[in-house]
């Protein structure tokens, strides 16, 4: 399955709708929660931006740093959605500038718990946006895969779906990976990434962080706990009432 919305110049905007429960008997609402690359990327008075606010998305949450926002663009302001930057990852990294001999698995599985365990007051407001809004939402980073990513693992556990569907959906970058590299070639002169596995999304990657996760907290369940200081029970139960609806 496709999940990807079609722009002319996002390349990895999706509707996490559909995905199924580890039972089976609810689905994510389709058109309800979005996930998403730069949104800076959209030009007002295009057919992206009216396809973008044709969705009638309410909250845009942006997971880039500041510096990223103001260098590269944040979403053009709309009186139909409210904007908030809440900037995960606290240890800004080079992925381009990595060299062939860097396994992606480990090498981005190790980042994201860097970031899981910084940017827990930001994780803990876009999951408490999330849970409580009443209308559609997006969250986004730059290429819409690692920030993006761990936030959608989250989401996606608490609503207990399986964590094979989870690995499946962080894969579908892929699809995106040559439209992300040649936006970067674009900013950068025409170079090439030096890391052969930029813009990639192996399933290695989430697998190795998911299961990283499990070993230091048990569960999601326990890093929302241990980590995020919030009630993941009752943070499931919202998330649940927002987002599922019975299958079939």
């Amino acid at each position: 399955m496709d999940r990807h919305i079609p722009f002319e110049r996002l390349h990895n905007f999706r509707d996490l709708g559909g995905y199924p429960t580890r039972d089976g008997r609810h689905r994510v609402r389709p058109g309800l929660l979005y996930r998403a690359d730069s949104l800076g990327k959209l030009i007002p008075g295009t057919p992206d931006w009216d396809r973008f606010l044709a969705l009638g998305i309410r909250t845009v949450i942006d997971l880039r740093h500041p510096w990223e926002a103001r260098s590269r663009g944040r979403v053009a302001a709309h009186p139909s959605f409210a904007y908030l930057n809440l900037s995960i990852e606290h240890r800004a990294y080079d992925q381009a500038a990595q060299t062939a001999d860097v396994d992606p698995g480990p090498y981005l599985a190790e980042r994201y718990m860097e970031v899981a365990e910084d940017g827990t007051k930001e994780i803990r407001q876009a999951l408490e946006l999330i849970a409580d809004a009443k209308d559609p939402l997006v969250y986004h980073c730059a290429s819409g895969k690692d920030r993006t990513g761990q936030l959608t693992a989250l989401v996606l556990a608490l609503l207990d779906v399986d964590d094979q569907v989870i690995i499946e959906d962080f894969t579908l970058t892929e699809r995106a990976t040559p439209h992300l590299l040649a936006d970067w070639r674009e900013r950068n002169e025409g170079r090439s990434p030096t890391w052969p596995a930029f813009g990639r999304a192996p399933a290695a990657v989430m697998r190795l962080y998911l299961k990283a996760l499990d070993s230091r907290y048990g569960s999601t369940e326990g890093y929302v706990d241990q980590a995020l200081g919030m009630d993941a029970t009752s943070l499931a139960a919202a998330l649940r009432a927002r987002l599922l609806e019975p299958s079939g």
